[in-house]
């Protein structure tokens, strides 16, 4: 008799991101796979492919992480044998500007939702001993300007995410964070609008804080599914803890650790525009 086919469920799935690619990397693998996302219109490219399902999933919608349980329970009679949490913001701006409700509204999906899914399909994990993958990044790492409360989140995820590993162990399902590094995505594209308010001490940067946001910042950007069929074959392999890649993943690894911290600042901070000021 054949296997039943494993299952995934990744959020964050819109084309040319993140999720897309690994959602594509399992499908190939013969994985039923779980594509969510808050617009199923942006997951265009996964919509005709065999053995992928298209949901809608705001992950900071309690309302919609509860349909999602119910539809991958239809499907699967219960089990679910990974959670992807990819779905994420992006975030620049200098902290002395902040909005801090926008920064609530920021946490709510960096942190509280991820959390919040996790929490919904766990049942569901432990019945499949899986997994649970959060991805994370090396700006958790390193103090670059204008994304220190985009790091914050993406570290405080990482955080639950390494103690939740303990307390899932003893009933057999792993927990990997991918601590990522620079990859192409359509991330980039999001900030053409990008401004600064006017009254800001950071005004008169504000092309280079806007080009930054942008990607336009020099950095070499791995290609998508380089970064994906990795990704998935460390999760498909039981890998846990943290797994780093992505284009300047490792030396951010090895750099936070052992550098000065002088030198760590001189690097984060050089093409930012704070010699200017």
């Amino acid at each position: 008799m054949e296997a039943p086919r494993k299952t995934v469920l990744i959020t964050g799935c819109s084309d040319d991101g993140i999720g897309y690619g690994l959602a594509l990397a399992f499908q190939q693998r013969d994985y039923h796979v779980f594509a969510t996302a808050r617009n199923t219109d942006k997951m265009s490219k996964l919509r005709d492919l065999p053995n992928v399902t298209l949901y809608t999933l705001d992950v900071t919608d309690k309302s919609q992480i509860t349909a999602a349980v119910n539809t991958v329970k239809s499907h699967t009679g219960g089990t679910l044998d990974y959670v992807v949490n990819n779905a994420g913001r992006n975030h620049f701006m200098p902290i002395l500007d902040e909005d801090l409700d926008q920064l609530r509204t920021l946490y709510e999906t960096n942190v509280w939702g991820p959390l919040a899914v996790t929490q919904a399909f766990a049942p569901l994990l432990i019945r499949a001993k899986g997994a649970v993958v959060f991805i994370t990044s090396i700006a958790g790492y390193v103090n670059v300007p204008y994304m220190g409360t985009y790091a914050a989140s993406k570290r405080s995820i990482e955080i639950i995410a390494e103690t939740l590993r303990l307390e899932l162990a003893p009933f057999g399902v792993g927990v990997l964070s991918v601590v990522t590094g620079a990859v192409r995505t359509m991330g980039q594209t999001y900030f053409g609008g990008f401004k600064i308010p006017d009254n800001s001490l950071y005004k008169p940067i504000e092309d280079v804080v806007a080009a930054r946001a942008r990607g336009e910042d020099g950095v070499e950007r791995m290609d998508l599914m380089t970064y994906s069929n990795e990704v998935v074959s460390k999760i498909t392999q039981g890998t846990t803890g943290k797994f780093w890649y992505g284009n300047n993943a490792e030396s951010t690894k090895y750099g936070s650790s052992l550098l000065p911290t002088s030198i760590m600042d001189a690097g984060v901070a050089k093409g930012t525009g704070l010699d200017k000021l």
